[in-house]
């Protein structure tokens, strides 16, 4: 297969006061006014699980005549303890036994919606960082290979699954000789590299893992800056608008160039993800704000009148 290049962006549209894990989601109204801020400059959506979040953007797109295509993902809960996890990864046998079955249900949902909005859903993702081993929710690479053989004999899109990119080149060959392409992720300024280096390091994460499948189709789901720091992971000083646009800046044009289908991250500000410090980096990934106010990088990256 090959994938198209077109702008592509990962979306999570939660706002303040709402969250995935309390069941808050954002609105109809809401989405739609995320989807007609982002259409200026991108054509294809990330979505990370089956939620009722996915259900309204899809409705979205449907109901409104958006020009967006979806890669849909399947969120995937622990399956099995991972003592490499450094902020837990223990869970109870009642708990894995509970997330097996929630796992499965959610790859009902994405089985149906996939089927649901075909116009919409061009491809899909067994699920995101699951097997990589600083995980909490570790799933076993024998049982994603069963997840995947079920959707692609309910489905007519092409199947990924999205993971750092370490894990690609040893663990998940098995999984990647069912996949119709590969998802990796690639975070510089996670591993403490600086903005002067931090492309190079890009591109040697992206080509570890197509030169070592080079007969399958690779793609980036996962390439960003946080512009906000507590210090935990990622040194204050590495984190600012400033930083995030120069990088967005040479990530785009070399993945242009070359060809290469990625998805920024994130379209906006995440304040549900995290700790409850405000400069926790998890929180602050978006190319505009909680408030939807867009950060320098728009001004730099993008003008209000590209082209996707």
């Amino acid at each position: 297969m090959r994938l198209t290049t077109e702008n592509a962006i990962c979306y999570s549209g939660y706002r303040a006061g709402q969250s995935p894990l309390q069941g808050i989601y954002p609105t109809h109204a809401q989405v739609h006014q995320d989807l007609l801020i982002l259409q200026t400059n991108w054509k294809l959506l990330r979505l990370y699980d089956c939620s009722p979040h996915a259900k309204v953007v899809l409705d979205v797109i449907r109901q409104e005549e958006l020009d967006f295509k979806v890669m849909l993902g399947a969120n995937m809960a622990a399956e099995m303890n991972n003592p490499d996890c450094p902020w837990g990864g223990h869970y109870d046998a009642e708990t894995l036994c509970t997330n097996q079955r929630s796992n499965s249900e959610e790859v009902d949902r994405l089985i149906e919606l996939s089927n649901q909005y075909p116009e919409s859903v061009f491809a899909v993702s067994v699920g995101n960082e699951a097997t990589v081993d600083w995980t909490d929710h570790l799933v076993s690479v024998a049982k994603l290979v069963s997840y995947v053989r079920r959707i692609k004999t309910a489905i007519n899109q092409p199947v990924t699954f999205c993971e750092n990119y370490v894990p690609w080149t040893g663990k998940l060959e098995p999984l990647a000789a069912e996949l119709d392409f590969i998802s990796l992720h690639t975070y510089p300024v996670w591993e403490y590299r600086s903005v002067e280096t931090a492309l190079e390091y890009t591109q040697q994460n992206y080509r570890s893992v197509a030169s070592h499948y080079p007969d399958k189709p690779v793609a980036i789901t996962e390439a960003g800056w946080t512009t906000a720091s507590n210090g935990r992971g990622i040194e204050p000083e590495n984190a600012s608008q400033e930083l995030q646009a120069i990088y967005y800046r040479e990530l785009i044009d070399w993945t242009r160039q070359a060809g290469i289908l990625t998805f920024v991250f994130e379209a906006f500000d995440e304040p549900w993800k995290g700790s409850p410090d405000p400069l926790e980096p998890e929180k602050h990934w978006g190319l505009f704000t909680v408030d939807r106010m867009p950060k320098l990088v728009m001004q730099d990256l993008y003008s209000t009148r590209s082209e996707r």
